[in-house]
């Protein structure tokens, strides 16, 4: 089959999909991978249990995990994918859920993150505490789950994508100490989605809830750059999709900006996708408007670079 006309049924196919995701179907429920064998660094944690709320909110998490979800015929692709929230809670309701159910659809064995928040009594670090370990669990299954060790990537969306982001530009950091053998494999992921990111602490861009969540009212200016995704962008940066819309009263486009110069300079292999209109935390995007062109697009785009192949099984 030409690569053009994969393109072509990679296209329809997530368009289909995005239209399909709201409907009613029958799916075996996603199985649940705790990250952490014993009590989680960063302690203490909150007090209580675990919050959610009507619209698929989560907080106040005790035990960050993954739910994996399987397709029936895998194509050797695995995302991690991450809802956002402010690092306050997790909207996988109408973020990672849907996403990891459409891709699900596209073959691809998609790992939702359900990670810890420093306003649950945990420390700030403890999300990335856990999206190092998550990814790094992923590459420890991959034989059993049939994926291929080089199309293993990260799709992240508002904090999310802060949180993917930094886990891509610095996968080397040590945030916590071995536990097993799955810590000496490597955190960074292969290629990254960064949907309506946050990704800048630095002025004016800073007055995001992740900024304060994560850095405090008065961060200095080295600890901004620091925990800013683009200041730390370089040559190993991995491969990065990013779509963000002009009128993101969130997060301003000029984060997506940003990321896309900083890879350009880098020479990492990037597309960007800005849209008129569309705000902030449109998930799958809501039927009839422009964002909803997001998930062919990133299809499409992960097609081209190698990440997703239709046609591909293993084992």
């Amino acid at each position: 089959m030409r690569r053009d006309d994969i393109h072509r049924r990679l296209f329809l196919t997530a368009a289909a999909s995005v239209a399909a995701v709201g409907r009613a179907s029958a799916r075996p429920a996603p199985e649940e991978v705790n990250l952490w064998s014993a009590r989680p660094p960063g302690g203490p944690g909150p007090r209580g249990g675990e919050q959610v709320t009507s619209t698929g909110s989560i907080s106040r998490i005790a035990q960050p995990r993954m739910a994996v979800y399987r397709p029936a015929q895998p194509n050797g692709t695995a995302l991690l994918v991450v809802a956002g929230g402010g690092y306050a809670h997790i909207q996988v309701g109408h973020e990672s859920r849907p996403v990891c159910r459409w891709l699900q659809s596209l073959g691809v064995t998609a790992f939702e993150l359900i990670y810890r928040l420093p306003q649950d009594g945990w420390a700030a670090v403890a999300p990335f505490q856990d999206a190092q370990r998550a990814m790094r669990i992923v590459r420890a299954h991959a034989a059993d789950s049939r994926l291929d060790l080089r199309r293993i990537g990260a799709l992240g969306f508002s904090a999310g994508a802060h949180l993917v982001g930094m886990t891509a530009v610095r996968p080397t950091a040590r945030l916590y100490s071995p536990i097993d053998a799955a810590d000496l494999l490597p955190a960074r992921p292969d290629f990254l989605g960064l949907i309506y990111p946050v990704l800048t602490m630095m002025p004016p861009f800073d007055h995001t809830r992740s900024r304060r969540e994560i850095l405090g009212e008065h961060p200095s200016a080295a600890a901004s750059a620091a925990w800013s995704v683009e200041r730390q962008v370089d040559q190993h940066t991995p491969p990065t999709f990013l779509a963000q819309a002009v009128d993101d009263p969130i997060s301003p486009v000029d984060n997506s900006l940003m990321m896309f110069q900083a890879l350009r300079a880098a020479h990492v292999p990037a597309e960007m996708h800005i849209f008129q209109s569309g705000r902030h935390g449109w998930g799958m995007g809501k039927p009839g408007s422009e964002v909803t062109a997001w998930p062919a697009l990133f299809a499409k785009w992960a097609a081209l670079n190698g990440f997703l192949s239709e046609g591909v099984r293993n084992g």
